[in-house]
């Protein structure tokens, strides 16, 4: 081990485990070792100098034949080279797993699972790689823990499930009606390896694993990767937020899905991948959507969407546009605002505190900031009639001051991320319990998970970027446990910022209805830059 790490603890020659559960080969620069390297199949990727060559773990056999004897191999990754070697036997067939799983007998709580959650679990049972994708309200953690009971009755395996803290007294209560100990870990702590007897990783909130730049995403693919792992179920109602490929990938590669083997080729046929010149240097691009058809055709096997008008009987969802028009001195107050917010960019990207290039953006955002604070007033007027005709209301921004504020003049229960996850499920309590009518969320917060199904008016102050944060809010009031009333989302719009936003939004649904939806639909594509551009000369 003395040639294998180095005096500051690093790896510097020899082969190891990456972060992401990979195989990684590290050795000084050879023209001779780099061009073996590039005939190893599977083959690998150059992460660069410092971090070498990384390969699947299907490339072991190749790479420890071709420099077994040349270079070490680390205690941790021969461990999992022995697991390879070793597997655990096969699970039992579907039928049996079926079987076991005791769809159709009532819960402990009296509560008998929904058609839809049987057949859910059904298929993550047919399934050792899955997305379920069920819209936000169909109860996907009942469905995979009427699944992950299925196997712990006929395997011996522990079943892990990897959700936010917020969410873990949910999933307790949850695990408590089909007689299931789930081991409960954070996103923010997940383990590095898993026990040698097998482990169901059951994965909620799955998008949180949507940026390969992201530590929790690289542990979450190295839990994926374990050898002693038996399955993995990825649970989201946005399994692609942005309507962009690139966030698909992380899920697709934690299933093993073939698409995802191999990065780049990935990034260029779906993701419009291509090097381009900025600030001086070539930088890879793959922010793109193309061959979305192809896509939805190849990855439809392993990711189960089903929306709430196909399989329940809810009320539909409606949404209502409310422009919003200022007075002549409320307009001079708000152009001299972001004069102000302006002129303070300008003068830090001159001092070199922030890039010049992204003024547009900083506008922009600016624009959102002050334009929350400038429908206050709307928004009180419209929250407070809603409550004095007897209705329950959430109110969503992305913005804590102005909700601060409203629950000055309004009252009502309080939901953002400053609090500790105890003081957010008690706001959530109160309001659905009857104890407040009126709920102030942010969207990072009061979207994840909640169950707010007692609101029928559901208020955005502004709209996050993605749809997916859209849906994810409106969502948390349209779902199991509403009765027979509609559910009216109010969109608060005020100037060329907000109707720039809502457009964006749009248009990114429209990816994800070609990827995940039932109808067939045409693109029509618009430039980021260029609505921006729009947006500040009507400004």
């Amino acid at each position: 081990m003395g040639d294998l790490i180095s005096d500051s603890g690093s790896l510097s020659c020899g082969l190891d485990l990456s972060a992401a559960g990979l195989i990684r080969v590290v050795c000084p620069f050879d023209a001779v070792t780099q061009a073996q390297l590039r005939r190893i199949r599977p083959r690998g990727s150059w992460m660069g100098p410092s971090r070498g060559w990384e390969f699947p773990l299907a490339a072991a056999a190749a790479l420890i034949q071709g420099f077994g004897t040349r270079f070490p191999v680390t205690p941790q990754l021969q461990q999992w080279l022995d697991w390879c070697h070793h597997p655990l036997p096969p699970l039992p067939p579907h039928r049996d797993l079926v079987a076991a799983a005791d769809l159709t007998m009532a819960l402990r709580d009296g509560r008998r699972p929904l058609p839809h959650q049987r057949s859910g679990a059904r298929w993550l049972l047919a399934r050792r790689g899955a997305v379920l994708a069920d819209e936000m309200g169909l109860g996907k953690t009942l469905t995979a823990l009427l699944a992950a009971r299925a196997m712990v009755r006929c395997a011996e395996l522990r079943v892990m499930v990897v959700a936010p803290v917020g969410l873990h007294a949910h999933w307790r209560r949850e695990a408590e009606t089909v007689d299931l100990q789930p081991e409960l870990v954070s996103w923010a702590r997940l383990p590095a390896e898993l026990p040698p007897a097998g482990t169901l990783l059951v994965v909620d909130e799955a998008h949180f694993a949507q940026s390969l730049q992201a530590n929790r995403t690289a542990a979450l693919l190295r839990l994926a990767r374990h050898p002693r792992l038996r399955a993995i179920w990825m649970l989201t109602g946005t399994p692609m937020k942005n309507g962009r490929p690139a966030q698909l990938y992380p899920l697709l590669a934690a299933m093993d899905h073939p698409i995802a083997r191999d990065q780049r080729q990935f990034e260029e046929r779906y993701c419009q991948g291509h090097w381009r010149e900025q600030r001086g240097q070539r930088r890879w691009q793959a922010s793109g959507a193309t061959q979305l058809e192809e896509l939805r055709r190849l990855t439809r096997p392993l990711i189960l969407h089903r929306r709430k008008a196909q399989v329940l009987e809810l009320p539909p969802k409606q949404r209502r546009e409310h422009p919003i028009a200022l007075s002549d001195a409320e307009s001079l107050g708000f152009d001299h605002r972001i004069d102000l917010l302006v002129d303070d960019f300008r003068r830090r990207a001159l001092k070199g505190e922030v890039r010049s290039d992204a003024e547009p953006l900083a506008v922009l955002t600016a624009l959102r900031r002050v334009a929350a604070e400038f429908k206050l007033p709307a928004a009180e007027t419209l929250v407070r009639t809603l409550l004095q005709a007897g209705e329950a209301v959430v109110l969503f921004s992305g913005f804590v001051e102005p909700l601060q504020l409203l629950q000055q003049r309004l009252g009502g229960a309080l939901l953002t991320g400053r609090q500790r996850p105890v003081e957010r499920q008690q706001a959530v309590d109160c309001f659905q319990q009857g104890g407040e009518d009126l709920l102030l969320a942010t969207f990072g917060t009061g979207a994840l998970g909640f169950t707010l199904h007692r609101a029928r008016h559901v208020v955005l102050l502004e709209r996050p970027w993605t749809p997916g944060d859209v849906a994810q809010a409106e969502d948390r009031c349209h779902r199991l446990g509403m009765e027979d009333e509609v559910l009216t989302c109010h969109w608060l719009q005020l100037g060329p910022a907000d109707q720039l936003v809502d457009g964006l939004v749009a248009s990114k649904a429209e990816r994800i209805e070609i990827l995940l939806g039932p109808r067939r639909l045409t693109l029509e594509r618009q430039s980021l830059p260029l609505m921006v551009r729009r947006c500040l000369q009507v400004a």
